[in-house]
Order: C-alpha cells, then structure tokens, then sequence
C-alpha cells in the first residue's frame, strides 16, 4: 500500500478518492528489476519527520542512508506525483555510496488541505513549511535535526554531526518542489541558503497550475548556486518535458545538465521502479540509468567540494563519448 503521513488529529482522514486510488496502485506495483547488489558500506534506516500542514502536523514517513565513511554532505531526494520513497532506492543508495547521507520522505500526492508534492491548486504554503525544515536544520532541537538524530542513533551512528553542506535533489514534480524550496530559502533563510550547495533536477515536470518553478527558477537564476538537469526526450509523461523547458528558459547558463536520447520518465527510480510506471513511461535502459547515477553523483560531489569535474561536462572525455555516441544532448539557457 501507499504510504502516507500520519497526522496528528482527531479530525477523520480525508477521502480523496480517484487520486488516493491512483497513487494507492503506482506505489503498491511490484520493482521491475530485483536482485540488483546494493552498494557496499550503506546503512538505511527509517524515522519520521515532522511537516506542518495548515493547523496540523504530518508525521511524514521517510528513510535515511548513512555512508560508511564521515558524509560529505546531505542531499534531499524528493520523489514525484504518486510515488513514494520506496521508489527511490537504488538512486539514495548510489547517493550514499558517494558519501552522502540521503533524506528521502514520502510527500503526499492528495490532501484536502493541499499538502502535496504537485501543486493542485496551492500547495505553496505546504512547500513553505518543508522550507523551515531546511532552513532551521542547523538547530539540533528543530525537525529536520530530531529526526536525523533519531536515525543516525538506528544507523549505529550515535553523535553524527549532521553535515553542512545540502544538496537537493527532486524528480518530476519532485523537480519543482526542490526548486522552490531552494528559493525559499534565498528569500528567507539566507543563513541555509548559503549551505546549499546545488540542485541535480531529475527529469523535472512543472505542475498543472501555478508558478513555483517559474518563480524559483527565476529567482534563482541570479544566483551562484550550481543548477543541473538530467532529463529524457519530450512526451506525455513529462509533460513535453515542461520543467526542462522551465528551467532551460528561466536559467541562463551556457550548460544546465543533459538529456538522455532515449531515456524514460522512469530512468531516475532506476532498479526500483515498478510496473505501472514502466506501462506508461517507458521502462529504463540500463545504459540510461547508469548514466543519471554517474552524473548525478559527480555533480553532486562537485557541488560540495567546489570542484568541476572535467570528465562530465562538455569538453570532457566522457561526456563527448556519450555525446559522439547519441546517448545524450547538451542542455543550455537560452
């Protein structure tokens, strides 16, 4: 079954049943691939974090990974409309295999007060609030600091210091909820904006109202803050490629990341994805997927680090392998 946050209320659960039904299915769908070797050396385990919404607090469900050795940041991966968490773990593992500690909560797809990942109708003051948990991370007492406690205690990391460093991370709508709490916390936690360190969009998709990406990407776009894509070609699944078009347009840097020729909207759930999402996208090539992880980690690693990997960008030997190959494309401002 889907997992959901748990409020904390007397009020009955809101049924909203055509969309609950819908994320119900997409979450409950078998992993195509199994058996895939986890990286070595990562710990996963799973705490609760708390998100307000409206007069409420969600009890969001969420894992955690731990590298092995001392993390060199912290990177949120945010899923997309009707998926959960579960869907990410073979791209949070490869975050954590490359010294990450990896945040990944569930965020509802429904709710009858908009606390949701795609916008709705206005889901920006539910945004807002997954801000001030970034943005008071520092605070060991606060939410976000609670709660990575909690899991570095069940991880066999008791007295972890949280890193200072983040990086964020967020596929489909994912994408955009990343986008506007990265400006979010431009305009209003300066303090935490300054360690964010970067944002690897994952084939990002603007949601059907409103203008949170066009508005964080715009406020963002004059800033230093290292911004990047890895997409797949235009189709219904991501809407035409919508938020790869947002960002292409709103951001004006000669290089914003790439696109993977044939790739799938489903490429970023790598070996866990599942069934339902594979019929309606299109099921990933392991060539693909290779591909996403290897750029997503390298230029999360160069986000922190302060570094530019030569190698994975235009000019690079790899990057002009797969280039000359037709495996991808070049995405720039325009």
């Amino acid at each position: 079954m889907s997992e959901t946050s748990h409020r904390r209320t007397s009020l009955p659960r809101p049924l909203v049943a055509a969309v609950l039904s819908a994320a119900a299915i997409f979450a409950a769908a078998s992993p195509v691939s199994a058996g895939q070797q986890a990286p070595a050396g990562v710990t996963k385990v799973s705490h609760d974090t708390d998100i307000r919404c409206a007069f409420l607090i969600y009890d969001s469900p969420a894992d955690w990974y731990f590298p092995s050795t001392t993390p060199k940041g912290t990177v949120w991966l945010q899923h997309g409309f009707s998926r959960n968490k579960g869907n990410f773990d073979d791209l949070a593992r490869q975050y954590a295999s490359a010294g990450f500690i990896v945040f990944a909560p569930t965020l509802p797809s429904a709710d009858l007060f908009g606390c949701t990942i795609s916008n709705l109708g206005n889901n920006t003051p539910y945004l807002n609030n997954i801000a001030d948990l970034f943005g008071k991370a520092s605070d060991p007492n606060d939410k976000f600091g609670r709660s990575f406690s909690e899991a570095a205690r069940k991880a066999g990391r008791p007295g972890l210091q949280l890193p200072a460093k983040f990086v964020f991370s967020g596929h489909s709508a994912g994408g955009e909820a990343v986008s506007h709490v990265a400006n979010r916390l431009r305009t209003t936690y300066p303090a935490a904006f300054n360690r964010l360190s970067g944002v690897v969009l994952l084939d990002p998709v603007n949601s059907f109202t409103g203008l949170n990406m066009a508005n964080a990407l715009n406020g963002l776009n004059n800033t230093t803050l290292p911004i990047h894509a890895i997409s797949s070609p235009p189709y219904a699944a991501n809407g035409q490629a919508s938020g790869t078009r947002e960002l292409t347009t709103d951001v004006k840097r000669d290089f914003l990341g790439i696109r993977l020729t044939t790739g799938s909207h489903c490429d970023a759930e790598g070996a866990s994805t599942n069934a339902l999402c594979t019929a309606i996208n299109g099921a990933p090539q392991d060539a693909n997927v290779a591909v996403l992880q290897e750029f997503a980690k390298t230029w999360a690693t160069d986000a922190v680090n302060g570094t530019v990997t030569a190698t994975h960008r235009p000019g690079g030997s790899l990057y002009e392998s797969l280039r000359g190959a037709g495996t991808i494309q070049t995405l720039s401002g325009t």
